[in-house]
């Protein structure tokens, strides 16, 4: 059975085996349509490590709705029944309180004395312990969890079976908002441990296709690329019990057949739906548009800056001045979003960042600066792009592609499929391409630390700058605002001359909803937290 067919067949499953192929009398398949979510998306979830490495986006959706952390962000309301997580305030999650010292030095964290795992197995200390053991031994994990000074399992103390410590070498005020992401979960130790080899002493294998949670739901079949199912735990203990009973997340690769499932009632939420659909659906009344400005999120195209032709600023910056950003803006996206181009040449006017950089459409200059590079007549190269995010890459892609053949760069575009998209992005073997990211937290040090230094995926451009990184050292530590704001306009700097990779718009964040649906909570995955989903 090929993909298309299985997804047709499944929605066909879906709507016929709960209603008219069901045996059910109409109130309960009422009450079962009430008590079930159904998520279309482009893309899938293609692991279920929480630590682990070239997970796709959809797969953090997952791992939000299937472990826990010891922590959790609490939430702010945008408007009636859409939130938005807020970083710098929390609520226990596995944790039912927790204390830090004095000094900022140490946190004690008090556990839940009645959370179980999905087998049933209760959490304990020793559980949190192995877990963020692991968590700071895998690489992703470790280079994401050091950005809160959580590098070492010396660290971790387990104090009694239900009480947990932490010791820091410095106050770092990333360490609790590092703690709340996925790549703190909790895993059941003794389950995992005993899938473990040693040559996998974390069992990094037997997790990638297994769950070992406790969190609000468990998972009922994973089908990778195209479904998953997902049941609610109901002796989770980490907050209040969902409404929802039971989640489908199924692949859908065409946008149309998102957007028809949605209005005919056969589907709930539907994600990465190009801008002219949500602009349709904003005019019916059968669905709901949620649209969540996003200032830590932008569209980009990076280059490898370590490698030819792009170890060259000079061509760096050619790109940066062939690029048709409006077009792209408005062909691509309908103008749904803030550019990130077109400021007036000179120093930043403020530390925010991202902000505009001083780059637009000028081919002359271009030309000009691929011929310093010893490039006069151009190059060729391959441009890809995610499979998963086709809806707007792939138009995207045709018009740099078009765009820079006028100065001579003939792209041959490649369309990689979204299983394989994090794992060429962290082994470095995308020359070029195009694609979307965002920083979980909005201070600009952060921004530049996660994305333009380190040896990891998400230095897309694999930048390397020696007065960037002191820079970002002394903003990170930095509490006198005066002195920060110099440091960070002064990474900005270098930023808009060294050109570590071109950015485009910075993007809102819509998804389309069954009117009825309440509760909605945006992350920058832009994936579903079924937990607080409510149906009025």
């Amino acid at each position: 059975m090929d993909r298309r067919r299985f997804i047709q067949q499944g929605s066909a499953a879906f709507s016929l085996g709960t209603v008219a192929g069901t045996s059910l009398p109409l109130s309960a398949w009422a009450q079962a349509r009430k008590d079930t979510l159904r998520v279309l998306s482009e893309g899938a979830p293609n692991s279920q490590d929480p630590h682990g490495e070239g997970v796709s986006r959809e797969s953090l959706g997952l791992f939000f709705n299937v472990y826990d952390r010891l922590v959790n962000f609490d939430r702010a309301q945008l408007s009636p029944g859409v939130f938005k997580y807020d970083y710098g305030r929390f609520r226990g999650e596995l944790a039912e309180r927790f204390e830090t010292s004095a000094d900022g030095r140490t946190l004690t964290f008090f556990l839940r004395r009645d959370a179980t795992f999905h087998d049933g197995k209760p959490v304990t200390a020793a559980d949190v312990k192995w877990s963020l053991d692991r968590a700071v031994s895998l690489p992703a994990s470790k280079r994401q969890l050091a950005t809160g000074s959580l590098e070492n399992p010396s660290q971790f103390t387990v104090v009694d079976a239900h009480t947990f410590r932490i010791a820091l070498p410095r106050a770092d005020r990333y360490t609790l908002p590092n703690l709340a992401l996925s790549f703190a979960s909790v895993l059941n130790s003794e389950l995992a441990k005993s899938h473990a080899t040693a040559a996998d002493p974390w069992a990094t294998e037997w997790v990638k296709a297994h769950e070992a949670g406790g969190g609000a739901f468990r998972i009922e079949s994973f089908t990778p690329g195209q479904q998953v199912v997902y049941t609610r735990f109901d002796g989770w203990k980490g907050g209040s019990a969902p409404q929802l009973r039971r989640a489908v997340f199924q692949v859908v690769p065409s946008a149309s057949n998102r957007v028809a499932a949605l209005l005919k009632g056969d589907a709930d939420v539907a994600l990465q739906l190009p801008p002219k659909d949500l602009d349709a659906l904003t005019d019916t009344t059968r669905a709901k548009v949620v649209s969540v400005p996003v200032t830590t999120s932008f569209r980009f195209v990076a280059f490898n800056t370590q490698a030819k032709p792009f170890d060259d600023v000079r061509v760096r910056q050619a790109i940066a001045y062939a690029l048709p950003y409006t077009t792209l803006l408005r062909g691509a996206n309908l103008g749904r979003g803030e550019a990130l181009y077109g400021a007036r040449p000179g120093k930043p006017a403020s530390s925010r960042f991202p902000q505009p950089y001083p780059y637009d459409t000028q081919l002359l200059k271009a030309k000009e600066l691929l011929a310093q590079a010893g490039y006069p007549q151009g190059f060729k190269i391959s441009f890809s792009y995610n499979v998963g995010d086709a809806t707007l890459a792939e138009p995207a892609a045709l018009l740099i592609q078009e765009a820079l053949a006028k100065i001579g760069i003939a792209l041959s575009i490649e369309k990689v499929p979204s299983a394989q998209w994090g794992t060429l992005q962290t082994e470095k073997k995308l020359p070029f391409f195009i694609d979307s990211s965002s920083a979980w937290f909005n201070d600009p040090d952060y921004f530049f630390r996660i994305f333009f230094q380190g040896d990891w995926r998400w230095n897309f451009g694999s930048f390397k700058n020696d007065e960037l990184a002191k820079l970002l050292e002394q903003a990170r530590w930095e509490t006198d605002r005066a002195k920060y704001d110099l440091a960070i306009q002064r990474a900005i700097e270098i930023a808009f001359e060294q050109v570590p990779l071109v950015p485009l718009w910075l993007p809102t964040f819509e998804a389309a909803l069954q009117p009825d649906l309440q509760g909605f909570t945006y992350y920058i995955h832009g994936q579903v937290d079924f937990r607080p989903l409510t149906r009025s």
